[in-house]
């Protein structure tokens, strides 16, 4: 994209454009003065269109003011300059007082735009450092999981070895079931010392630069009303069924309920772009997002309901982990500590939740129409 300067004149060295990281083949150029005579003339003589009474007149010499005292900051006409007062003043035309003014205002407008580019050039290397360590990191736990899975395969057999020894130690008198069954016990240990260990397929959330300070210009008060306790909350067991029913079938009907808080948003919004947050300590259990007034005054409150958008955070066997609803899906991202922001962009069909105390973000609902009143949700349960 070229570039046209007037004010190159002192400049010993090109200009370079770092939004575009390259210098400005215009490398030898020089201020075209009868372009800026042109420009100037005309500029000059727009005030000679405009009629009398327009125009600044002296009241002492029925003169225009067409000069500018640089030490009063005030404007005189020619004969007003020669006065033995104002003598010693400096005194410009006011016409080249405002072309060296606009000159002044186009350099700055320059400026300008050159920072915000610092910015976006700032950004654009950060987003590309982020997507590169997250390729990097994402093949490394792809690595892992495939040894894993090797490594169960190999190990596999041997619980399968041991299972068909002790099918035959089992029928021997007792003398020789007890002398095998050290030998078999040390086997067993064995074993379990040698069986692969989970991966955990989490990503690392890193800080993005301004995420919070952009969402802040959208921070709206929430005000919940209807809280209330339940100790029946069909969304977590809905997610513990679905998250254990095929290895552990009985986990939820054998489970101790938790007494659940809920409490919903007192305002309802349709339209425009809004951004609230919510401590959530280092509580384990919770569900916070938003959810379409027909969902409210539902009673079941199931997991695969519509017009739910939830993020969820679960512990089961001392792990915590993180859901979102609609589809239900798995977020292999780190459990976030303390306030998490949600924003909601109604015309866009989208809800974002973001880490405040890392700064980083969670997920987002992408493309989902709306074409209900939605309400801010809240759900907690002891750790």
């Amino acid at each position: 994209m070229p570039y046209l300067s007037i004010f190159q004149e002192e400049a010993y060295h090109p200009p370079y454009y770092p939004v575009f990281r390259e210098t400005s083949h215009q490398m030898n150029s020089k201020t075209n003065i009868v372009l800026n005579t042109h420009v100037f003339l005309v500029r000059w003589a727009r005030p000679y269109h405009l009629p009398s009474s327009a125009k600044q007149m002296c009241e002492i010499h029925m003169k225009t003011k067409n000069f500018f005292c640089e030490v009063m900051k005030d404007l005189l006409c020619l004969l007003c300059c020669k006065l033995k007062e104002r003598e010693a003043h400096r005194h410009c035309s006011t016409d080249w007082t405002a072309e060296e003014y606009w000159g002044y205002v186009s350099l700055r407008r320059e400026m300008i735009r050159a920072e915000y580019r610092k910015v976006y050039h700032l950004l654009f290397e950060e987003e590309r450092r982020y997507l590169e360590r997250m390729e990097k990191e994402s093949n490394e736990i792809l690595q892992q999981l495939r040894a894993s899975e090797d490594s169960m395969h190999q190990k596999g057999k041997l619980p399968r070895g041991m299972y068909e020894d002790l099918k035959k130690t089992c029928h021997k008198p007792d003398v020789e079931l007890l002398q095998h069954f050290e030998n078999t016990l040390k086997r067993s240990e064995s074993v379990q010392l040698h069986m692969p260990q989970p991966v955990d397929p989490r990503l690392s959330s890193w800080p993005i630069t301004g995420l919070i300070e952009r969402l802040n210009h959208f921070l709206v008060p929430i005000f919940f009303e209807n809280e209330t306790t339940t100790c029946h909350m069909p969304l977590f067991e809905d997610l513990r069924r679905w998250l254990f029913s095929r290895d552990h079938p009985d986990v939820v009907t054998n489970a101790t309920r938790s007494k659940y808080f809920l409490a919903w948003g007192a305002q309802t919004f349709t339209c425009g772009q809004h951004y609230w947050e919510v401590d959530v300590g280092n509580c384990r259990n919770w569900a916070l997002g938003f959810c379409d007034d027909s969902w409210t005054m539902r009673n079941d409150m199931a997991l695969d309901s519509e017009g739910i958008f939830l993020l969820f955070c679960i512990k089961e066997d001392n792990q915590c982990r993180l859901f979102s609803s609609s589809p239900l899906s798995p977020q292999y991202v780190e459990r976030p500590l303390g306030h998490v922001g949600v924003f909601l962009d109604y015309e866009c069909g989208v809800v974002s939740f973001v880490s405040v105390a890392n700064c980083s973000f969670i997920c987002s609902f992408l493309s989902r129409p709306f074409c209900l009143p939605l309400r801010p949700f809240l759900c907690s349960a002891p750790s």
